[in-house]
């Protein structure tokens, strides 16, 4: 029976709304929106327009402020020392174009659709609102837990960059707290909280900052590289200190360039959260694609630099995994332990503008989250007078704030990146079902099986990649699984035609690019550890439930008001083409 008031008015209300879960989430767990109602209806559920103020420039500085941290001052060793060799910079090379192929798919999206709820929009006008609302949840908890670990990264690297121990003297510890929560951080807690106070007061101003730190980052990255290539030496690519380990450019062949790049690919991590300001774009037709694609070319090239002057420092076999750089100037012969120094305040701008980049887009994910229904409403307000999400703003700032005051690093670390690589993974999917499918014209049922037998190919290859023992059999069955997946490709594209192709920017080589981003995303998302995927779980479960006890009902009410104009999968029809809700040039 369908229940037409709200079923949080009372206790009866709301268990008569529990009494009738099972209906409810057959009904709405599989309903899409349309672009058109992510473009106008539900946008209005904020009041206020985010403004229209970002350029092409400043989604370049963005890009390269939220994926330049402080980790690549920290992968690079272990991706260098223990797979690749001086073959990390191949790696990074690899990586980055991963990373290019995803953003690729990200910009298809962010042009014809552009609003703020990036991975989230897309994955619910493809697969629906329960997926849409799983991997966006997830990405906002990634998002959450890497901010508080960033801020708590600053703390130590401020101190390296002026000789103090942040430990002993900038953290106070409580001993009656347990291990791993007892180091109170009050300069993590500042910094979330000054950043949060700087995004809720204007994009624009947040922006310039951006600018001035990126910036400055750079120049400290060009320094090191720079320094790198003066003081080092070029026989350290090919020799290693020690004769008895394996030599060469590449001491562990073709299969540690991969295993590297599966490593340093979450150095890339941060591009999407730029598609999250697609709608305070001026002219998402063309600045989209520049900033996007733009800044991931951008730190890729810096990236390879960075690798390639490290390599030139030490052999391979003399860095050190845990701090490859400082560790290179403090063990260099000729005395440039002082460069440590120049390296944390470096690493510190880094760590600033990831921050500042990654707490705007978990903010405008969660304001779309709460347009859609999913979430309160009041997520989704946009204030009148800054145009920006306020209130989503400011309850993330804080909950990062209260996870950083107490949570150590090492704790933090174990937490976070899958959720990331499993939205990739999706957004790839989707920008090929949304080519392909057209609902009220075609069957979905021939690309998801494409999609689904693809995605079982690519998971044989990767449990055989970093599971079976090396041997001919390992690599008959590796070639078998890339010949399968290059047939089914092949096959999707002679037996499935096209129905949407857009007229502005598209994904380039329809389907074997995102296919390609798929392959390469199953295959990351093999080599992430155990913690990871318990966290993803644990993650996962709490959402379903929050799913299935608040979202599901609140989302059906506001169907029952007409605020959300969805459908069933199975019955929605999109009268106007996503191509032409994008403004002529």
């Amino acid at each position: 029976m369908d229940c037409h008031g709200s079923s949080f008015s009372s206790f009866k209300s709301y268990f008569h709304a529990l009494s009738d879960t099972p209906r409810r989430f057959l009904r709405r767990a599989g309903s899409v929106s349309t672009t058109f109602e992510e473009t106008s209806r539900l946008r209005s559920r904020s009041g206020v327009d985010m403004r229209k103020n970002l350029r092409w420039y400043d989604l370049i500085c963005f890009g390269i402020g939220g994926m330049v941290g402080a980790g690549v001052f920290v992968t690079s060793g272990t991706a260098s020392h223990d797979k690749a060799g001086p073959a990390v910079i191949l790696s990074y090379a690899i990586a980055g174009l991963s990373a290019l192929l995803s953003a690729f798919c990200y910009t298809e999206f962010a042009v014809h659709m552009p609003v703020a709820g990036g991975a989230f929009s897309y994955i619910r006008v493809t697969f629906g609102e329960f997926t849409a609302f799983l991997t966006g949840a997830n990405l906002v908890m990634d998002y959450v837990l890497s901010n508080a670990a960033a801020a708590r990264s600053f703390t130590t690297y401020l101190g390296t960059a002026i000789g103090i121990s942040a430990e002993s003297k900038w953290r106070i510890t409580i001993s009656s707290l347990p291990k791993g929560f007892n180091q109170i951080d009050i300069i993590a807690v500042l910094i979330i909280l000054i950043l949060t106070l700087i995004i809720c007061y204007s994009t624009r101003e947040s922006s310039v900052l951006n600018m001035i730190l990126t910036a400055l980052h750079i120049l400290f990255i060009v320094f090191v590289i720079m320094m790198g290539f003066w003081k080092g030496d070029t026989k350290n690519f090919t020799e290693p200190s020690d004769p008895n380990h394996p030599g060469g450019f590449f001491p562990f062949g073709a299969p540690g360039v991969f295993n590297g790049a599966s490593l340093v690919y979450v150095s890339y991590i941060g591009y999407d959260a730029v598609s999250t300001l697609a709608e305070e774009v001026k002219n998402p037709i063309t600045d989209i694609p520049i900033g996007v694609s733009g800044s991931v070319i951008l730190v890729t090239i810096l990236y390879c630099l960075m690798a390639a002057s490290m390599s030139m420092l030490l052999p391979y076999d003399l860095i050190n995994p845990e701090s490859p750089f400082t560790g290179a100037f403090v063990g260099h012969s000729n005395g440039l332990k002082w460069v440590t120094n120049v390296i944390g305040v470096g690493a510190s701008f880094g760590i600033l503008t990831s921050l500042l980049v990654a707490m705007l887009g978990q903010a405008r994910y969660i304001c779309v989250i709460g347009r859609s229904g999913v979430v309160p409403v009041w997520f989704a307000k946009v204030h009148s007078k800054t145009s920006t999400p306020v209130n989503a703003s400011a309850f993330l700032g804080i909950l990062t704030a209260a996870i950083a005051l107490f949570t150590e690093l090492h704790v933090l670390l174990n937490l976070v990146s899958i959720g990331t690589l499993f939205v990739f993974l999706m957004v790839s999917n989707a920008v090929i079902y949304r080519r392909y499918v057209s609902i009220e014209t075609t069957s979905s049922w021939p690309t998801l099986s494409f999609l689904l037998s693809f995605s079982f190919t690519c998971i044989m290859f990767t449990l055989l990649w970093w599971l079976a023992p090396p041997g001919k059999p390992k690599g008959f069955m590796l070639g078998a699984c890339s010949l399968a997946a290059v047939g089914l490709v092949q096959l999707f594209v002679y037996m499935v035609p096209q129905v949407r192709k857009p007229d502005f920017w598209g994904v380039p080589l329809m389907p074997w690019i995102p296919s390609v981003s798929i392959f390469l995303n199953v295959f990351l998302l093999g080599n992430i550890d155990k913690p990871s995927y318990v966290r993803f779980g644990f993650f996962s479960a709490v959402i379903v439930l929050v799913y299935v006890l608040y979202s599901v009902h609140a989302s059906f009410d506001g169907e029952q008001e007409g605020n959300l104009c969805q459908k069933n999968i199975e019955m929605v029809k999109e009268p106007i083409d996503i191509e032409n809700l994008t403004p002529k040039l």
